[in-house]
């Protein structure tokens, strides 16, 4: 960037990403400022600002849903622009339109295009037409008999989607005629509950499929470019938990085909900023367009590491009318990036969600290593946000090392006081079928006895819980250090 495009930027989230983006804005001398609940007046993404503002809600999460607030907020502060992050109103298109009709810069696609990309039906049938595959479907207009019939004709396994649904809610896959019925009740319901929108649509079930997204970047005008493809395959209950690039095992005249097809739809929609194209690809090389997030997804990191490229800066310039930050043919690939989730919650009991106040934090540091989080020793996890709390991010040269340098900082992070999914995701990672690339979004149902967790034996417990007490500085000096008054008095016997 020439020159600094804004002067300050309030960001329009918490946690991790918030101090994420609050990086790049250091590092481009722009001012931030932080949102925040009360629950969190002191957590790191508040501290690391330039200035902070309290925000108020019947619940932390209704308060950062609050969009009149949070714009009022940075017009108090004088910042000129908004960063959405991702979650919360980062997709709300009527959020978007707020912001640019206050006179603020929204740092993300214009309102229309989140709109038509939100709407999972309006975006499959803008795909279609613009070439981009579609994989056959039905849509339920209220008449449930005359969905059901529609859907019958399509062929089992079906998907059952809702229409304005996210984040994997409001999913489920039949196998039959007999259940099909039940299935698109309930689905209606999550749908209308979830998202306030009954509608659901249902479309052909890959089998097996791999999850595979495209990071592009648009400058509003048609002119759009790809930073190559993602895979994300590795999920539980359609939530991902594992994510890596380049995608592993794919032949490069389909990944061409793929990242063409991406950048086919931003041109033809004028996308603006940094947004993600998400395709099914099936065993027989057949790929289908799933949805496209209008935001900077949860795993950019490991676009990041392997193309050298800020995206959040990228995003910075692109709000501020500086254009696409490179060429297509400038967009290079170094490497294989791997990004983990760390998450609180238990694996041993059915990933229920876990609270706690973190009593130690040990991080491993190397170059190739990225830890992104807000956590601080201290700091209480509570059921008012998601429960992920980081993402351990890992660089290779090549994808081998890339798992080999993985599995090392997983066994070298460790997180006390309360349960977290470290351990499983190093099973994930350490398993032959991972190692060799066999991977698709059933991955952990077909793996599950093997990624449960064996019991340890009282010996390596114990051995392991005073290691952990003893590499925490407050319990070790009460454990081996000299109490008063002998400390002042000196070393004696009596």
């Amino acid at each position: 960037m020439s020159a600094r495009p804004f002067a300050k930027v309030l960001i329009a989230n918490r946690g991790e990403i918030a101090v994420r983006v609050m990086r790049t804005l250091r590092d481009l001398g722009i001012a931030s400022v932080a949102i925040h609940h009360a629950v969190e007046a002191k957590s790191p993404h508040v501290l690391m600002a330039d200035e902070a503002v309290e925000i108020t809600g019947e619940t932390p999460v209704a308060a950062h849903l609050d969009g009149a607030q949070i714009i009022a907020a940075a017009q108090r502060t004088g910042a000129q622009a908004i960063h959405p992050g991702y979650g919360f109103l980062s997709e709300n298109a009527g959020f978007a339109r707020a912001v640019a009709e206050a006179g603020l810069v929204f740092i993300g696609p214009d309102a229309d295009v989140i709109a038509l990309m939100g709407d999972k039906i309006s975006a499959r049938t803008f795909a279609e037409k613009h070439g981009v595959p579609v994989a056959p479907s039905a849509l339920s207009d209220g008449d449930l008999d005359a969905f059901i019939a529609a859907a019958e004709k399509i062929g089992f396994p079906l998907l059952i989607k809702a229409a304005a649904g996210g984040g994997g809610k409001g999913i489920s896959i039949v196998r039959d005629a007999a259940g099909l019925r039940e299935a698109a009740r309930i689905a209606a319901s999550e749908a209308e509950r979830y998202f306030g929108d009954g509608r659901i649509y249902a479309e052909v079930y890959v089998e097996e499929p791999r999850h595979i997204e495209v990071q592009v970047l648009g400058d509003g005008s048609g002119n759009a470019i790809h930073v190559f493809e993602r895979e994300c395959s590795i999920q539980r209950r359609f939530q991902k938990i594992v994510e890596e690039a380049p995608a592993a095992n794919l032949p490069a005249p389909l990944r061409d085909e793929i990242c063409a097809a991406a950048v086919r739809l931003a041109s033809a929609s004028n996308y603006r900023n940094a947004g993600t194209v998400e395709f099914i690809l099936g065993a027989d090389g057949r790929f289908f367009f799933l949805e496209m997030n209008t935001r900077l997804q949860v795993e950019h990191p490991v676009t990041e590491m392997i193309a050298g490229l800020d995206l959040v800066a990228a995003q910075i310039a692109i709000a501020a009318g500086e254009g696409l930050p490179v060429a297509q043919d400038g967009v290079r690939t170094q490497g294989h990036a791997i990004e983990c989730r760390i998450c609180a919650e238990d694996p041993d009991r059915d990933f229920m969600p876990e609270t706690g106040a973190i009593r130690l934090l040990s991080v491993p540091r190397a170059p190739w290593i990225r830890f992104e989080s807000a956590l601080a020793e201290g700091q209480k996890v509570t059921a008012d946000f998601d429960p992920m709390l980081a993402k351990l991010v890992v660089h290779g040269a090549d994808r081998g090392e890339a798992v080999a340098r993985t599995l090392e900082a997983l066994s070298n992070l460790h997180l006390l006081g309360v349960k977290t999914n470290i351990d499983y995701l190093a099973r994930v990672i350490g398993h032959p079928a991972f190692a060799d690339g066999r991977l698709h979004t059933g991955f952990v149902a077909e793996h599950a006895g093997a990624l449960a967790a064996g019991a340890a034996d009282a010996r390596t417990r114990d051995a392991a819980l005073i290691a952990a007490a003893l590499a925490t500085p407050a319990f070790r000096d009460l454990a081996l250090g000299t109490p008063e008054p002998h400390a002042s008095i000196g070393f004696w016997r009596n």
